[in-house]
């Protein structure tokens, strides 16, 4: 039995998220030449939660701000949920891959959602793009989009929170 010859590819990625992990880096990129029309080329990054960039980042405000903006838009929302942990909320929404999520679908367009919208389930609340595949990210149920945690072209990693829908 052989391998599909793009499993060593998701071998390979695997390995340099672990990489990233063990390493404490924020961002990996990778670039394979396989031949002439044929490359494999990865960026793997970390996207630090709000609640750790203040913890770890304070004497870097430059570096910090970024990540925070999201948050803070979303906290002077009337919908916000104060200072809850958005991971154990029920309706937090997930990156299902590695990737860059986009808000809209494509750059000027108005946003597939905003905080107080109503969505059903199945209803498209974003996008991640990996590996030049635009995936959408559906609603996992019904409900009012609580707070956005992403920013319009982040990158994100595996499991890094979207949104919350509750």
């Amino acid at each position: 039995m052989t391998k599909n010859p793009h499993d060593k590819d998701v071998e390979f990625i695997r390995a340099l998220a672990e990489l990233l992990n063990e390493n404490g880096l924020t961002e990996l990129q990778v670039k394979r030449d396989y031949g002439e029309d044929d490359s494999l080329n990865v960026r793997v990054s970390r996207m630090q939660t709000a609640a750790a960039v203040p913890a770890q980042q304070a004497p870097a405000p430059i570096a910090a701000a970024p990540a925070a903006a999201p948050v803070s838009a979303a906290a002077t929302s009337p919908v916000a949920e104060g200072a809850e942990d958005p991971a154990s909320h029920a309706g937090a929404v997930p990156s299902p891959m590695v990737g860059t999520a986009y808000l809209s679908a494509e750059p000027g367009a108005d946003a597939f959602v905003k905080v107080g919208d109503k969505v059903e389930e199945g209803q498209t609340l974003c996008i991640v793009e990996a590996m030049k595949t635009m995936n959408h990210i559906p609603a996992p149920h019904s409900g009012t989009v609580k707070r956005i945690l992403v920013e319009d072209g982040a990158a994100v990693e595996f499991g890094s929170l979207l949104m919350i829908v509750g």
